[in-house]
């Protein structure tokens, strides 16, 4: 097997990053222990109470990696998955770890109760059975827990594809939204997208906040920079799905298109990426998949579990929260935020998709007016954040991907045709 060094396909200087001003021309009840010292001791107002999270659809600990980041803790993980299990009992080693939500019979104390909840159901590359399917169904399970939680958590904090948006006239929106409102609490989402937090992956995903006690809208809404404008290729590397090429490519400049659990050919697969300076077209290492969404290299590693895991690890990955988000979404928890205007705010429609942002307070529902980019963290190119060696798309992959390409209506660069072409033809001279 052969072997492209990264170092060797950077586009751009080792190390460089770029401010968002270069990116856009180029494209409560449950309180831990308080004893670590204040972030900045200059400063000396009192530090944010650390607050403790129980996790639902916890994956490997995206969520809670974010939260314990931001000087939170986690008390109970729930996930069915046992290779994600084994992850989060190597990750997590003082926290509760259970398998099955719709075993649980009540919520741990805790502030914050988040899911990730399983978007099979709700993807646009998924099965689309909508909210009442078996996977994304089992949304049903955090609301049963939460109306039978006498005191309950402050906060409830859910992540899924935006997709579930429009799918079946928004719909699975609609129920989750009422679910909230029939329990009396407010909430408030938005689409995000992780390059905001300086990871070169074209990743949104709806983050919904609710809440019986607080006003969530400040915590998610308030924040805003504006959406990152579309750049110029250049020579930038571009990341698309091999799995595709029928009727989409993923396509993402100087990024990689959303991480995935699973694909059009029903595998969990890493994306591709083209480096046209020189002509290679090759696949990330799993451990700078794992460094995308926000972990530490290495954060998955299965040897001591199933030394044949590999694919598993692309699915675990694909599924996780990015921990940049998670970290954000935990520092706004207790931060003093700005007051939300709602004076002027357009009605959610009656019927048909909801918007990329929302909010619904009392008897009031209304449309958010923001981006994807709450904030703009500085990043790195794509080809200079990579630091494993990145693996050339097989034979059988690259070839399959071009006659999908070729055969389809779908609009493409000749150079990138041209080195489809190019690279297939090089396993020829092997």
């Amino acid at each position: 097997m052969k072997f492209i060094d990264s170092d060797s396909l950077l586009s751009g200087s080792v190390g460089q990053r770029l401010t968002r001003a270069e990116t856009s021309q180029s494209f409560g009840p449950a309180l831990a222990d308080q004893s670590a010292a204040p972030r900045n001791p200059v400063e000396l107002s009192p530090r944010p109470p650390k607050l403790l999270v129980a996790g639902i659809f916890a994956g490997v600990g995206g969520f809670e990696e974010g939260f314990r980041q931001a000087g939170h803790a986690s008390t109970m993980l729930c996930e069915f998955d046992p290779a994600a299990r084994h992850v989060l009992a190597r990750r997590f080693e003082n926290t509760e770890i259970t398998e099955d939500v719709r075993a649980l019979t009540r919520l741990p104390d805790c502030a914050v109760l988040t899911a990730g909840f399983p978007c099979q159901d709700l993807s646009q590359v998924g099965r689309r059975r909508g909210i009442a399917g078996p996977n994304s169904g089992l949304i049903e399970s955090v609301f049963k827990l939460l109306k039978e939680s006498s005191r309950g958590p402050q906060w409830v904090v859910l992540e899924n594809v935006p997709f579930m948006l429009t799918l079946d006239g928004g719909r699975a929106i609609r129920m989750v939204t009422n679910r909230f409102e029939e329990m009396g609490f407010s909430w408030a989402y938005r689409t995000i997208d992780a390059r905001a937090f300086g990871l070169p992956q074209r990743r949104r995903r709806v983050v919904l906040i609710a809440s019986r006690d607080h006003d969530p809208r400040p915590v998610l809404l308030t924040n805003d920079v504006g959406a990152l404008g579309p750049g110029k290729r250049g020579n930038y590397a571009c990341g698309f799905y091999w799995t595709e090429g029928n009727t989409g490519l993923g396509w993402a400049v100087d990024a990689i298109p959303p991480l995935k659990g699973g694909s059009a050919l029903h595998i969990p697969s890493p994306p591709a990426i083209w480096f046209p300076r020189r002509r290679a077209i090759a696949v990330p290492a799993i451990e700078d998949a794992e460094r995308l969404q926000g972990f530490e290299a290495g954060w998955t590693c299965l040897e001591d579990f199933d030394h044949r895991a590999g694919r598993k690890r692309w699915r675990m990955v694909g599924n996780a929260v990015s921990v940049p988000v998670a970290k954000w979404i935990a520092e706004r928890l207790t931060a003093k935020v700005e007051q939300f205007n709602d004076e002027r705010a357009e009605p959610l429609p009656e019927i048909g998709s909801w918007p990329s942002a929302a909010w619904g307070r009392g008897a009031r529902r209304g449309k958010a007016v923001v981006s994807e980019w709450p904030v703009s963290e500085p990043s790195l190119h794509l080809a200079s954040f990579l630091t494993h060696r990145v693996r050339p798309l097989s034979k059988k992959a690259a070839g399959g991907f071009l006659s999908r390409l070729v055969k389809s209506t779908l609009r493409y660069e000749h150079a990138f045709r041209a080195d489809l072409e190019h690279h297939v033809e090089s396993f020829k001279e092997d």
